[in-house]
């Protein structure tokens, strides 16, 4: 291994050594306190620290940076105290995600370092959207994400990669090819010759570094951060590396040849760097002994912070409310006058106003700048407020959601418009995973809304009427806004684009342009969580939702002498139970009505709520309206079919003779 130090003094060549030897003794200690039982889970980086080191040593403290679960080398760079990491692998109150997620899956705003998800992809994406609201500030910050050679087989790495291309994010995306993801070796994880040759046809700069060198790390990295200050673009990286030990401790390393090992054992990045210092007289013996002893005696003395600290007591109320970022509701009401306008006309209006109220706002999806989206809702948004804020998007949804969740972590407000709410699986996993979880794990917001134009009755087929709502409501984590109206559209987009929390936001198709209503011209918000009462009656509870609503409004108005309790649920999470249970404690009688189909929908879910809240007030058992259990289909017989419209007015006329 041949080391150049350019033109580092000795004390820089010094420090980086020091930062070498701070994640390497760490680790030994690590592996001491598993045989112990005092760790239950651990990922080794032995042998790959001069990457972790190198590139976090080339970013500035400012600079975010993303690493994965064996890039130790990244914490400690940084700086964070660590007794703080101990307590976080520990899983003890002190720690970054307070017991609620193991080892290295937390990050931290205090040191600018994002840590990983399971899934691995969506990290990428994050740094795009990190990226993105750097160069919208022009700071001339970079970020760094790391990913495996196993990560560069999923999808996201693709998107991640192809956005930063378009639109030339300064992100280093760090591959570490160790030779195995997990057990499986890289010849069986790819086919061509080197992972920086994908770069190629993403149109991005690609290199292979030798990761065991750490000043081939720093030195490289250090001229490519200064290309990519002074012209915007994203570089690829393949480090050359291996990974000395099992992909944790429990799957030991039974799978590696022992010849291999041994090879690699050579390229020791600490030991043949330390080696070097000696020879060119930087190191001696002495300086080496102090070195580590005092990091051992801070590794000692840490520990016992840690060790000493108190094991978590759970209680339901700390959980719970660690869901979702506290949130004040800010009420706004709208003195203007009303005009009369469409669902479609409402939802444009809270998105220009909110553009306007929220500098800081971005809107991203496929279409949306100068076409004005698949439903022309953003039509002339690109020339009032810039490509820099409305941006079309490759089709590329797991990617584009994770970018919107970057930046809400650089301080950026996202909105991310689903073409199709069908079209959303493609993006399920960052949605339901990396939004939903984000605060709960280490207290970081999704600042993020997801638009969601939904439902049948347009011939539209099964791939561009469903409306899937719950996926989502039962993910804890997300807030669900389904409105039937106008004036709610207006409202509760509003309150969604100011709430930090990631929100799903549904918005009918078929009422874009057939539904009209009296909306004020000015801002206003409507508060999450609130049921409108449409209709007053004693005899039954109506509960809907979206298009449902007005097909129970469309029934009553067949139906005279119903007196029914109408209630429009608006928002499905967080859900209005007060509301839901005063009415049926009243008549006696429910009914639900949802588009979705029947079984494992929300419906589903209310019924039971009814059934163990109001059970001794019941008259009758509670039911459900709801589309078949099939696939909407495209012909108009075969969809009025499968919508529940005609159903629900028979389950009705039924419950009511009960």
């Amino acid at each position: 291994m041949i080391f150049y130090r350019e033109n580092l003094t000795d004390e820089q060549l010094l420090d980086l050594y020091k930062k070498l030897l701070k994640p390497r003794l760490i680790e030994e200690k690590m592996l001491i306190l598993i045989r112990q039982g005092k760790v239950s889970k651990w990922f080794s980086g032995i042998g790959q620290e001069a990457i972790s080191v190198g590139v976090t040593s080339v970013l500035d403290e400012s600079e975010y940076v993303l690493p994965m679960h064996r890039n130790l080398g990244v914490f400690t760079t940084r700086n964070i105290p660590l007794h703080r990491l101990f307590s976080q692998w520990q899983g003890k109150a002190n720690g970054f995600t307070k017991g609620r997620d193991r080892s290295f899956h937390f990050g931290t705003q205090e040191y600018n370092i994002i840590g990983m998800i399971s899934h691995l992809g969506p990290q990428l994406g994050i740094a795009d959207g990190i990226a993105l609201a750097n160069k919208l500030q022009d700071n001339k910050k970079v970020t760094a994400v790391f990913t495996g050679e196993g990560g560069t087989s999923e999808g996201d790495f693709h998107e991640a990669l192809n956005i930063a291309a378009v639109w030339k994010l300064p992100v280093m995306f760090v591959i570490e090819n160790n030779g195995y993801g997990l057990s499986t070796p890289t010849k069986e994880q790819y086919s061509c010759e080197n992972l920086a040759d994908k770069g190629i046809g993403y149109g991005i700069e690609s290199y292979i570094i030798d990761g065991n060198n750490i000043l081939e790390v720093y030195n490289k990295l250090s001229k490519l951060k200064e290309d990519m200050q002074k012209d915007s673009h994203p570089v690829l990286l393949e480090f050359k590396t291996f990974r000395m030990r099992g992909h944790e401790e429990a799957s030991g390393i039974k799978y590696v040849p022992k010849e291999l090992i041994e090879e690699w054992e050579t390229r020791d990045p600490v030991v043949n760097y330390r080696n070097y210092l000696t020879e060119i007289g930087v190191l001696t013996a002495e300086l080496d002994e102090e070195f580590h002893n005092e990091i051992k005696q801070e590794i000692d003395e840490n520990l016992a912070i840690a060790n000493a600290e108190p094991e978590i007591i759970p209680t339901y109320s700390g959980e719970l409310e660690d869901v979702y970022k506290p949130y004040q509701y800010e009420e706004v009401i709208s003195t203007s006058e009303n005009k009369n306008i469409r669902f479609i006309d409402a939802i444009r209006n809270s998105l220009e106003q909110s553009m306007q109220r929220h500098k800081n706002l971005v809107m991203m999806g496929q279409d949306i700048a100068e076409y004005g989206g698949a439903f022309k809702i953003t039509d002339g948004f690109v020339e009032f407020f810039g490509k820099d804020r409305v941006r079309n998007t490759p089709i590329c949804e797991s990617a584009v959601v994770s970018t919107a969740m970057g930046l809400s972590i650089n301080n950026y407000k996202a909105i991310v418009e689903m073409q199709f709410a069908d079209f959303v699986s493609t993006g399920f996993n960052p949605i339901v995973n990396l939004l939903a979880k984000s605060h709960y794990r280490w207290g970081e917001k999704a600042d993020v809304v997801v638009r969601m134009p939904c439902g049948g009755g347009t011939q539209a087929g099964p791939f561009h009427s469903q409306t899937n709502e719950a996926w989502f409501t039962k993910t804890p984590g997300l807030k669900v806004v389904y409105p039937a109206f106008p004036y709610d559209a207006k409202g509760l987009l509003n309150t969604a684009i100011n709430d930090p929390n990631p929100v799903l936001f549904f918005e009918h198709k078929q009422l874009y342009r057939s539904v009209y209503q009296d909306v004020p011209t000015d801002y206003y918000t409507i508060p999450f969580g609130k049921a409108a009462l449409l209709k007053e009656g004693t005899s039954i509870t109506i509960i809907a939702f979206g298009a449902s609503v007005h097909w129970a409004l469309e029934t009553l108005a067949k139906y005279p002498e119903i007196k029914a309790d109408l209630i429009d649920l608006r928002t499905l999470q967080p859900l209005d139970t007060e509301t839901i249970f005063k009415s049926v404690k009243k008549t006696g009688r429910a009914i639900i009505c949802q588009e979705d189909t029947m079984f494992g929908g929300i419906a589903s879910d209310i019924s039971a709520l009814i059934m163990e809240e109001c059970f001794e007030y019941l008259d009758a058992p509670v039911k459900r309206a709801a589309s078949l259990d099939s696939p909407i289909p495209f012909t108009k017989a075969l969809e009025d079919q499968f919508l529940p419209k005609n159903r629900f007015e028979e389950v009705l006329l039924e419950l009511l003779k009960y």
